[in-house]
């Protein structure tokens, strides 16, 4: 029964909030540098079972400053609106989670090893050359407009939410 102050509401919940991660390729990754600055960074991404990878070169920013902290944020942007939003501004909803992090010397993974889908990050001109990063979430998703209609977005109360990132 909902309340004048929380209506009820289709919660976002763990297996949803992992359905929307492994379906999208893109999240914003921030970090600290060794100097204590926040840096934040686009990267594209698959997923393997519950982690999350990516390739980048080796002395790069994100490379090196992720290596030294070993520690990250994560926000994954989630489309919402189809066709509606080629009409109405309409922000994507978010997921966003601390993970710690493993970065891989460049050439040091069989990407077939773990997976297929990773082939596509590393193609063969690059397996040797890339450093892969592997994202281990952990903690809570914190979710904004996961599992709630588009009108219910404009309600903070209704569009956040705060799941364990393992069932």
């Amino acid at each position: 029964m909902a309340t004048a102050t929380r209506p009820e509401r289709q919660a976002a919940t763990t297996e949803q909030a992992w359905r929307e991660v492994e379906t999208a390729s893109f999240a914003v990754v921030g970090y600290i540098t060794p100097a204590g600055d926040a840096r934040s960074s686009g990267v594209v991404y698959k997923t393997v079972g519950k982690r999350l990878y990516f390739a980048v070169a080796p002395e790069s920013w994100k490379a090196r400053h992720i290596a030294a902290s070993k520690r990250v944020s994560v926000t994954v942007p989630v489309h919402r609106g189809g066709i509606l939003a080629l009409v109405v501004p309409i922000p994507p909803a978010t997921i966003s989670f601390h993970a710690a992090a493993i970065v891989h010397p460049a050439g040091s993974v069989r990407i077939g090893s773990l997976s297929k889908k990773l082939e596509a990050l590393l193609p063969p001109e690059r397996r040797d050359t890339a450093v892969l990063i592997e994202l281990i979430p952990e903690g809570r998703f914190l979710t904004y407009g996961v599992g709630v209609s588009l009108t219910d977005m404009l309600k903070p109360e209704l569009a956040e939410a705060v799941v364990p990132v393992a069932s």
